[in-house]
């Protein structure tokens, strides 16, 4: 922003001497203070508080992850278990995916079956 000099104010005024507030910036800022906001604001589920952990990125940026309650590790995604009602990762609610556990068992019925079919 250029400063008006006292012999200016005959002249018409220049875009170049007045402050700038674009759209863009302003979400910027809202958007940033919504994240800290967030961010600082305590998470709780089930009647558990779940902490926020940092951790810097490669181009020094930051990355906010949940602490489990459980092993208190920096993990991205908490469950609440069905059946106790515990909040934490999967590790430590002892969890598996659909996928994962039948997948095992469908290959070794199929490979079970071909080796009983051999001679």
């Amino acid at each position: 922003m250029k400063s008006l000099e006292p012999y200016d104010s005959g002249r018409k005024i220049l875009v170049e001497h007045c402050q700038k507030i674009s759209i863009t910036s302003y979400i910027k800022q809202a958007k940033s203070k919504l994240k800290n906001t967030l961010i600082t604001a305590d998470l709780e589920m089930d009647n558990k508080i779940i902490g926020l952990m940092p951790s810097k990125t490669a181009f020094g940026g930051i990355r906010y992850w949940f602490k489990c309650p459980v092993c208190e590790m920096r993990i991205g995604v908490l469950f609440i278990h069905p059946l106790n009602r515990k909040v934490g990762c999967k590790k430590c609610l002892n969890l598996d995916y659909r996928s994962r556990r039948y997948k095992g068992m469908i290959e070794n019925s199929v490979v079970a079956k071909q080796t009983s079919n051999l001679p």
